[in-house]
């Protein structure tokens, strides 16, 4: 069965996480997923009070950028949640940013072998092996953790692409598909990463919900747009990706507004309720094991989406 939960955006204020926690733990909600871009808030310490104050809810992270931390501080990272909430946290390593890993001095001349040699590292390290490595990114001799988890989580992968997803199934658990990931978008992952046994697929999904459902397709087509100009790999696997690129090319925002209705329904949890509980039971049946609504960043405006995320969650 699906895990529903809610993501914790990068804009929203860090000691706000308690509370949300603690709704999503109380109210029947599932998950709860921190984001972390670089700059904002990190990721492991808002996981972490998250998890002190739920009893129940699972918290992951997407993603922890492969080189912004060492394959071992990850790893001790990812061991230190573990034992503060056994079976309760899911950890997300990604390529990050490149810009913003020039930024800080650590991009990596392949960020695929970057991410290969990271996963494989944190993953050993997480086994409790004493690890020795020589790779182009991760040089590592005999570290070993003083206290590896007795329940390793799978690592999943926050990646897109298509060798970034053949990768993950050679050497993750799963994946963490960033919004917009649709139904297409899902079978598409799965196929790209070999399907193996036991992998996990997560997804963030752009949650709106209003009383009327142009409204809400109103409020997200402006951030709908923003995609397409700048060519997302996730849309590209939608059936009508050529017709809505046209459409957006004529008549601009307004002719996504326009869209037909299953266009908008595969796309995310837009609309009305019973809109975003259609488009989650697609993502369901396409094989999404946890499901991250992802709010709208001013909290002004994406606060009150928990309201509709619980409303979901005791359906």
């Amino acid at each position: 069965m699906t895990s529903l939960g809610m993501c914790f955006p990068r804009t929203f204020p860090a000691a706000l996480v308690s509370d949300v926690a603690r709704r999503l733990d109380q109210g029947g909600a599932d998950d709860l997923w921190i984001i972390e871009d670089c700059f904002y808030t990190s990721g492991p310490s808002l996981a972490a009070t998250a998890l002190s104050v739920s009893e129940r809810l699972t918290v992951g992270i997407g993603i922890l950028p492969a080189v912004a931390r060492t394959a071992p501080i990850t790893a001790m990272e990812i061991a230190t949640l573990c034992a503060l909430a056994p079976g309760r946290f899911l950890p997300g390593i990604g390529h990050g940013v490149q810009e913003w890993m020039d930024q800080m001095g650590v991009r990596p001349t392949s960020p695929l072998t970057a991410l290969e040699e990271v996963t494989v590292a944190v993953n050993r390290l997480l086994a409790g092996e004493k690890v020795t490595m020589d790779g182009k990114t991760v040089q590592l001799r005999d570290v070993q953790l003083d206290a590896p988890p007795a329940e390793v989580p799978p690592i999943l992968l926050g990646v897109q692409g298509p060798k970034s997803l053949a990768l993950a199934g050679r050497v993750a658990g799963g994946v963490v598909l960033a919004e917009p990931a649709s139904p297409s978008y899902v079978r598409f992952a799965l196929e790209q990463a070999g399907s193996p046994e036991g992998f996990v697929m997560a997804v963030f999904s752009a949650f709106c919900v209003r009383g009327d459902r142009k409204a809400a397709y109103e409020w997200t087509a402006p951030w709908l747009g923003g995609l397409i100009d700048a060519k997302n790999p996730g849309l590209r696997t939608l059936p009508f990706y050529d017709d809505m690129v046209s459409r957006y090319a004529e008549s601009g925002v307004a002719g996504l507004v326009s869209m037909p209705h299953d266009w908008w329904l595969e796309l995310g949890p837009i609309g009305t309720l019973d809109d975003a509980a259609a488009h989650l039971d697609a993502l369901d049946a396409a094989g999404v094991h946890h499901i991250g609504l992802f709010p709208d960043p001013e909290v002004e405006h994406g606060l009150p989406q928990l309201d509709h995320v619980l409303e979901l969650a005791n359906r």
